[in-house]
């Protein structure tokens, strides 16, 4: 059974910092690209960061670039998402996703269509 589980959400104060986790199991996450995206209430799901299954060259939302931090171990079927100097406006529930093309442009890595096996998502709340 294929099968990725997020975790390490929570509610953190401005500044603060968060460790997601996102394992899967029922494949090998090694051959897979990784998106972790978020979606806030009332907004569309949004691409944070992912990396390739090719190079492992990485994408980051503007938003987020010099803050947040993708890796995986593929020892451990495990991606990550560092995320510090959190902000009220990172607040959203986040979702880890494991797709897996022949080849991902940056356009298909952003989009989450081209995903396969999504999480369930955890929350991030950044509030004082």
């Amino acid at each position: 059974q294929v099968q990725l589980v997020e975790s390490g959400g929570g509610l953190v104060q401005p500044g603060g910092s968060l460790r997601l986790s996102c394992v899967g199991s029922g494949f090998t996450l090694d051959y897979y690209a990784i998106g972790w995206f978020r979606q806030a209430p009332g907004k569309e799901r949004e691409a944070v960061s992912c990396i390739n299954n090719n190079d492992y060259s990485t994408y980051y939302a503007d938003s987020v670039k010099g803050r947040f931090t993708i890796s995986r171990d593929n020892a451990k079927n495990t991606a990550y998402l560092q995320m510090n100097s959190l902000k009220p406006e990172d607040t959203a529930v986040y979702y880890c996703a494991a797709g897996l093309r022949t080849y991902y442009s940056l356009e298909r890595l952003k989009n989450p269509l081209e995903y396969d096996f999504w999480g369930q998502g955890t929350q991030v709340t950044v509030s004082s």
